[in-house]
């Protein structure tokens, strides 16, 4: 496409061009905004691209105070005699040269608008190996002639799912950051593509945790856009979004649900679906419930106390010494003999082994509070009630493309860390290979999305946290164990830096100016700083190793079914 010059290149003493970044005067009318794209002419004929940072306008005046007095020393109403020259200055930060010619820009060089293709070529979007969609990008918008430039953009998805690179972070403030609609988004993506290459060798599936309402307990049902003013117009423009991105416009498939179990009068207490729901989903045979009994799970018990600071490691000491079956512990095979055993080493003059000294009656006293109000949820039963099972059971048998959601928006915190924690630790069992069968081969990776992961991997979070570890480490092995972590949060700067620093990709949502204001935003321009605090719904910036920018994307509404709040 022709275009004409915009504007061009000036240097001054005061601010020359750099091999980073140069500016240009533009006309004062011209609307551009921050991460539009622009070329400059360079040497050799080679062209440079430099993404729009921040724009200034600036006249001849010699300070406010001109203005001021050119306007009959206040007077609102009077227009100065004299016309100001103004002009409009953009920053600009250098993408690429498409000759890798990197000395500065020169001064009076004809700056230009970027054309779709070199859009596509500058910011490393052009022949992406193995494409993932990951939204769209829109430049120029309002800047006239038609140049409005609307682009999918693809990750490479061996930089996102392995193994070039592994993990993605996503945060953003509460509701308006919509984590949990983008993180669907791009793992709908994935599920799309390994369904249209079916490749035994080279698969994946999910683990989702609900962890807010019925947010994702109806994923594999269609949404109807009801919530919308104009539902069959938005359907209709979502649709066709999906279809520009190679996507198909259906929801997730293979989905399997697993819902806390709860007491015989009302088995759905425990979940947000209602007790009608939850029957209909078993009947059709796509949920289940789930619990956790003393012979197969007492060796978790430590996940109960991931934020509890065991300095003296006396809380390990009594899980070794229960898995051990010290002190009567192996002659006991339900939860309620289980309560009762640990009340007795609570009671120094009943306890079973009077002359134990080495873990005093007080850690006990601890351990008990502890455990015991955690345990008495309807989740920790004797055996097995019909139609329950153990959530270990189906995710060690996972199969390619599978998704399992796995419910825990009703459960208590210390509840909700202990699920999480055990669903981690089988995982990671089952990559190294601790459930292999002749029968069963599981999936190449393994993709688990959490929110709300400040919980579990906080900067505040106890070293010694067991469920901190286990993140740590698949942060740090799990692109080469197949183990991959989606995770959200509100604040990104709570959040442990070996979680943040092994992410490959990283979407930042709408947030706020105190957030921004953390070393976490350090690299971040500040106008784009600003532009966070502003961004919409279904906005984010993204970073990933394959995009020689940070870019401004977008992303359709969510294609699964959606419950009113």
């Amino acid at each position: 496409m022709n275009r004409k010059p915009i504007g061009r290149v000036i240097a001054t003493e005061k601010k020359p061009t750099s091999v980073d970044k140069f500016t240009f005067w533009t006309d004062a009318n011209l609307i551009l905004n921050p991460f539009d794209l622009v070329k400059v002419v360079h040497v050799n004929k080679s062209v440079s691209y430099g993404m729009i940072e921040d724009i200034s306008h600036i006249t001849d005046a010699n300070s406010f105070l001109t203005g001021f007095i050119s306007s009959d020393f206040g007077d609102v109403t009077v227009r100065a005699p004299t016309l100001r020259i103004g002009m409009n200055y953009v920053e600009a930060a250098i993408v690429c040269n498409d000759h890798n010619i990197y000395i500065p820009v020169q001064n009076d060089a004809e700056v230009y608008l970027a054309s779709e293709e070199e859009i596509t070529f500058a910011l490393g979007l052009k022949g992406v190996k193995n494409p993932l969609p990951c939204g769209y990008l829109e430049m120029y918008e309002n800047t006239g002639d038609n140049t409005k430039v609307t682009l999918p953009v693809n990750f490479n998805s061996k930089f996102v799912i392995g193994p070039e690179g592994a993990h993605l972070n996503i945060s953003g403030i509460s509701g308006l950051a919509a984590k949990t609609s983008y993180a669907m988004f791009l793992m709908k993506a994935i599920q799309d593509g390994y369904l249209r290459r079916n490749n035994d060798e080279d698969s994946v599936a999910f683990v989702l945790f609900n962890v807010k309402g019925k947010d994702l307990m109806g994923i594999d049902q269609p949404n109807d856009f009801l919530d919308e003013e104009n539902p069959e117009k938005v359907k209709a423009e979502t649709f066709a979004l999906y279809k520009a991105m190679n996507l198909s416009p259906e929801p997730f498939k293979y989905v399997r649900y697993y819902v806390p179990f709860g007491s015989s009068d009302n088995s759905a207490k425990n979940s947000a679906l209602s007790s009608k729901e939850l029957e209909s989903y078993i009947k059709l045979e796509k949920a289940r419930q789930y619990v956790f009994n003393y012979t197969d799970d007492k060796e978790n018990l430590d996940l109960f106390f991931a934020n509890i600071d065991d300095t003296n490691q006396t809380i390990d000491a009594i899980q070794e010494y229960i898995i051990d079956g010290r002190g009567g512990f192996d002659k006991i095979n339900d939860w309620n003999g289980f309560k009762d055993l640990v009340g007795q080493h609570c009671d120094p003059q009943r306890t079973p082994n009077k002359n134990e000294k080495e873990i005093p009656v007080v850690s006990w006293r601890k351990f008990k509070r502890i455990v015991t109000k955690a345990i008495s949820h309807g989740v920790f039963t004797g055996g097995t009630p019909k139609n329950t099972l153990r959530l270990e059971e189906p995710l060690k048998k996972i199969r390619k493309n599978e998704v399992h959601v796995i419910d825990i928006a009703n459960l208590s915190e210390i509840m909700q860390s202990f699920v999480f924690g055990y669903v981690i630790r089988t995982i990671n069992k089952l990559q190294l290979g601790e459930y292999d069968s002749d029968d069963y081969k599981p999936p190449e990776r393994i993709l688990i999305f959490i929110d709300e992961l400040n919980k579990y991997a906080s900067t505040e979070t106890p070293k010694n946290s067991p469920i901190l570890r286990q993140i740590l480490d698949v942060a740090e092995r799990g692109r080469s164990l197949g183990v991959i972590l989606f995770a959200a949060e509100q604040f990104r700067s709570a959040i442990h830096d070996r979680v943040k620093g092994n992410c490959a990709t990283h979407a930042y949502g709408r947030t706020n100016a105190i957030e921004t204001s953390k070393k976490d935003y350090g690299v971040v321009p500040n106008t784009y700083k600003n532009i966070l605090t502003r961004l919409d719904q279904g906005e984010y910036l993204i970073q990933n190793p394959i995009f020689r920018s940070m870019l401004r994307i977008k992303f359709p509404k969510p294609i699964y079914k959606q419950f009113k709040s």
